[in-house]
């Protein structure tokens, strides 16, 4: 997996959390939601 590849799924996953809890929270938040996503 090349720096491109990573890159989209943690852009994708980002963008599914956003999705999931929606705008608007604190970025403590958005930052804690990633850690049990896996990028694979």
């Amino acid at each position: 997996m090349d720096e491109n590849d990573l890159s989209n799924k943690v852009i994708g996953a980002a963008i599914e959390v956003h999705k999931s809890i929606g705008p608007g929270l604190l970025e403590a938040i958005y930052k804690n939601c990633p850690e049990g996503t896996s990028i694979n």
